[in-house]
This record gives structure tokens, sequence and C-alpha cells, in this order.
């Protein structure tokens, strides 16, 4: 009789409780993301704005925030966006829900973005020059006056930064570089006077505005950058502004402190300087684990240096940030100062933080895990592999070259993948080296060497740091805090996921066999 083959041993419950825990890590982590994606694109949402009356008869209207119990535990109060701060002086009001008499939602209330004093919530009076305004209009024709006049606003508004980004800059340098050229001192004042034009055409024009209390404000047109009426709007045309907002927030650089505008500059300087990071640590990682694995003699020295590559990995990142800030910034900086730049002395050129102090100190950050990542590739080269092209007739040189390092190519970038990864979040060490709460200017423009390394430069890490922990208005902050921290976040997965391409590109390519 046969006998029957016994049945594998029941793993018990580690199997279960280790799956278990795996899925919980993935919800939290699912849970995680989508708060910071709700609480960051909401805040491009036109949301409905409200007319409250209070009991004892004082009326405001705003953006219901949230809803929150009072210390006594006695019903809720409501955190309120209001608004008008040039009429309030405070822009949040907390009401006692139950002190709320009545709410409507008039669609004739109008919110416009201004640049200073905020956001003004209240109604459109009229829209005319300074001296002959009057509010005998209709509303529908003063709301489309004003759309017309805000987009010729925003026209005039790009032809002056197009002058200054395209006609000042590169004057401007031409005349330190050259006090008496007398062609760009032409050029210069007929730029002046079309600016010059330019503001005087976006002047003369108010909106005369009121509260819903009664209080009229007459505000003039060239501080206005949006209006809109989010209770008047459907849901395509909130769509199309919620877009809008997102498309602004990503294109165009902060304002008021940081508390509104974009974060292009931020963007462009956190993948500039990561690029620059991986193009300086990945020869260096790569040449180290190659000397180490293969070129060695493999020995108790080799092991301590190992050892000491690895401990370096938990190497506090602010230590780096010292380091970078007195062997580069102070050290290499000066000296440069000192032999290329002494005319502009003592003003520092590569003497202060910029873009290449940054990029080089987070290359040292992550050399270890590079190190490690591509020494444990080599390490699973199959022998066999070696030997054979040996065998054929490769020296040692060409065998590393044409056999060993093709084959290494996904741990190398496994290795930059992580490195990347810790890199583009880090804040601590580019505090002491280089980044800036404000840098509107990108270090890459068109003139020459067009790649300005000592530039300092925005980063996503340290505007969230700084929005969140520096800002004059903590509750305007925070949403701007979720949707940089989102952006950050997918930055760094488009990154990754294109070195993970890149290292299936290569694994299939050279027939590397994969970690069992």
């Amino acid at each position: 009789m046969r006998r029957r083959r016994p049945l594998p041993r029941s793993e018990g419950p580690w199997a279960w409780l280790a799956a278990g825990s795996v899925a919980l890590s993935l919800l939290m982590l699912t849970a995680l993301l989508l708060l910071i994606a709700v609480r960051g694109l909401a805040h491009f949402w036109p949301a409905t704005v409200v007319q409250i009356e209070m009991q004892d008869g004082r009326l405001l209207a705003g953006q219901a925030v949230r809803e929150l119990p009072l210390e006594d535990g006695h019903g809720n109060e409501r955190l309120y966006f209001t608004g008008n701060r040039d009429l309030d002086g405070e822009i949040w009001h907390w009401l006692p829900v139950d002190a709320i008499a009545s709410v409507e939602r008039p669609p004739e209330l109008t919110v416009l973005e201004r640049r200073h004093h905020g956001r003004f919530i209240g109604r459109l009076i009229a829209v005319g020059d300074a001296g002959t305004i009057d509010g005998n209009h209709a509303q529908q024709a003063v709301w489309t006056r004003l759309e017309a006049r805000l987009a010729a606003l925003e026209q005039l508004r790009g032809e002056r930064e197009r002058l200054r980004r395209e006609v000042f800059r590169p004057l401007i340098r031409r005349l330190d570089a050259n006090p008496n050229d007398a062609d760009a001192q032409l050029a210069l004042v007929e730029a002046n006077a079309r600016v010059y034009d330019l503001q005087l055409a976006m002047r003369g024009e108010v909106a005369l505005l009121e509260s819903v209390d009664g209080r009229r404000l007459r505000q003039p047109l060239e501080e206005v950058l949006r209006a809109w009426r989010p209770n008047a709007m459907s849901l395509p045309q909130k769509l199309a502004a919620w877009a809008g907002g997102v498309w602004r927030f990503l294109a165009e650089g902060p304002r008021a402190g940081n508390t509104a505008g974009g974060v292009w500059p931020a963007i462009f300087g956190t993948v500039l300087m990561v690029l620059l990071m991986s193009l300086l640590v990945t020869p260096f990682g790569v040449l180290a684990a190659v000397y180490l694995n293969e070129v060695a003699h493999q020995g108790r020295w080799t092991n301590l240096v190992r050892i000491a590559v690895r401990n370096l990995a938990g190497v506090p990142s602010i230590v780096y940030g010292v380091f970078g800030l007195g062997v580069f910034v102070y050290g290499i900086g000066s000296s440069l100062d000192e032999w290329f730049f002494s005319d502009s002395l003592p003003s520092p050129t590569f003497g202060t933080g910029g873009l290449l102090w940054a990029s080089l100190t987070l290359a040292l950050l992550t050399l270890p895990v590079v190190i490690v990542a591509t020494e444990e590739g080599l390490a699973r080269i199959p022998v066999e592999q070696r030997e054979g092209a040996l065998a054929l007739g490769a020296t040692r040189f060409e065998t590393l070259a044409r056999v060993v390092l093709p084959m290494a190519v996904p741990a190398m970038l496994t290795g930059v993948i992580l490195a990347v990864a810790r890199a583009a979040g880090e804040v601590a060490p580019l505090l002491l080296v280089g980044v800036a709460k404000l840098a509107p200017q990108v270090p890459v423009d068109g003139e020459f060497p067009f790649l300005h390394l000592e530039r300092k430069f925005m980063h996503l890490g340290y505007h969230i740091y700084d929005t969140a922990f520096h800002g004059s208005d903590v509750q305007a902050a925070m949403p701007l805090v979720f949707a940089s921290a989102l952006l950050l976040v997918l930055v760094i997965l488009v990154l990754n996921l294109t070195a993970i391409f890149l290292r299936h590109h290569f694994r299939v390519r050279h027939g590397v066999q994969p970690r069992p």
C-alpha cells in the first residue's frame, strides 16, 4: 500500500500575525495619505459662503471650517473664516452654535483674493473710476465689468513680470559687469518707462465693496488678484476653479509670508537638489563598493571599513549639516572666493550656503546607503560569471566593466532609490548649507553659466516646516502645509518610480535574477 505524503506542518498563528501586521501598516499608510490629500486639496475648492445672524443681531459672513465642543461641555462652537482683516482686524471667529439665529447662503456674496489684507467676503456694489464710482449699477453688469477688468489686469501683470524676468535682470547683470555700458543704460531707461506705463494702466479703477453688516470699502482693483461667487457657481464652474487653484499652487511663487501663493520655486529647488545629489553620490558610492568587494584584500581591515560605512548611515543628519557648513561653506567656499571672486569680497559668492554645498552635504549623508546596496548587489553575482569571462580570455578590468557592473546596475539603482527617499525629505542639514525661506528666482536661467550653483534655493521640506511653525497665521497656513506635504510625497514617488523603472529595465536586459 502506497504511503501518503505527510501534509506540511502548519505555521500556526505567526503567519497570520505577520500578514495582519502588514495589512494594518498598509491601512495606516493609506489613511495618512488620504488625510493629507483631503486636507490639502480641499483648500482649493471654492467653499460655500454663509451669512450668519446671531441672536444679538450681529451679522457675519464666512466659511465654516470646523466645529468643536465647548470647554464646559454644554453645546458646540464653530470656527468661521470671515476675512476682512482691514475692517475687523481678525479673520477667524469662534461662534457658539446655540447663539446662531439663522444661516443663509445669498448667491451675491463675493470673495475677493487680494495682495494685502487677505480675502474680502461681502457684496460687490460697483466698479469704476475712483472719482466717479457709485452704487447705481445692476449687479450682473457690475460683476461682468469686474471680471473683464481683472482679466485685463492679469495680462498687464504678466507683461510686467515678463519685462522684469527677460529685460531687467539681464540688463542689471550687464551693468554690474560693465557700469559704463551705454546701450544697457539706454535699454534700462526704456524698460523703466514701459513698466511705468503698465503700472499707470493698472491704476485708477476701484471696487466699491460692502460687508454684510453695511460697512463699505473702496478697494483698488490693482490689488485684487481674483474674485468669485461660490454660492452662485455650478459644479463644473467649481471644478474649473479648483483646477485653476491647484495649477496656481504648482506654478506660482509664495507670497504673504508663505501663507498664500504657490510653491513652484520649492518644487524646482527640491528636484534639482536631488538630481545633483544623485549625480554626485552615485559614482563615488559605486567606486567605493567595487573596491571593497572586487579589489581590496578581504581581511580584518576591510571588514572594519564595512562596519564604519554602516555606522555612518546612523549618524544624525544635523551632524552632516555642521560638517558641510564647516568644510564646504567656510573651508572650500571661502578659499574659492579668495582665489576667483576677490573683487566681490567681503560679499561672499561661494563662501555662503548654496545649491552646490547642499547637494554635496546630502551626497555625503546618503553615500553609505549607496555603498551598502551596491556591495550587496556585487556579492549576489555568481562567481561562475566572473570565472567564465576570465576563461574566455577577458582581463579582470574587462570582466568587471562588461560583466559584473552591468549585472550590478539594479543594485546600484536600489541604492539611489533609498538615497533619494532619504535626501528629498531632509531638512536639518539644509538649514545650515543653503536653503532659504524665500528665493523666488530659481537657480537656472538663460544667463551663463545657466546653472548657478552658488545661489540659495527653496525646498519643499523646509517650506513645510517654515509655514507650519513660523507663520503669522497658523489656521490659514495649515491647508498649505497639507498641500505641500502631499506634493513632497508625490515628488519623492515620481523620482523613485523613475529609478525603479530603470532598475527593472536593466534587470531584464542583463538577465539578473531577483533576490530569492
